[in-house]
């Protein structure tokens, strides 16, 4: 194999000739350039996949974090109604106690008015 050199001499500008050891060196360049190349758009794949991954974990985030206001919102609602209910039997209570106090007073009302009505009409 014979190597020839490159000189001002030479009339066809098209061809490069090179040294064995020089041309050795060109081409482990184009193969690691190949290399990277490939690495490069696997690597673009890879963040591609990782960058969609990721703007569906933030959809979930906020699709919880919705659920977590709701949450929130109906525990809050639950408070509010056992409040109201706890004060709703607080005053039933009063009004119950009230009443069985008034039913009382009638009761010995209309005992006490029966009876005197009967010393009455026995004195008479």
């Amino acid at each position: 194999m014979s190597y020839s050199s490159f000189s001002q001499t030479v009339t066809d500008s098209t061809k490069i000739v090179l040294t064995k050891p020089v041309a050795k060196l060109v081409i482990k360049d184009i193969v690691v350039g190949d290399q990277l190349k490939i690495q490069l758009k696997t690597t673009e794949e890879l963040l591609k996949q990782t960058n969609g991954k990721l703007e569906t974990q933030s959809i979930l985030v906020t699709n919880l974090e919705s659920q977590v206001l709701n949450y929130k919102s109906i525990i809050g609602e639950l408070n509010s109604k056992s409040t109201i209910q706890s004060q709703l039997s607080k005053d039933l209570e009063k009004a119950l106690k009230a009443q069985k106090r008034r039913t009382f007073l009638y009761k010995v009302g209309t005992i006490a008015g029966g009876v005197a009505t009967l010393l009455l009409l026995v004195q008479k």
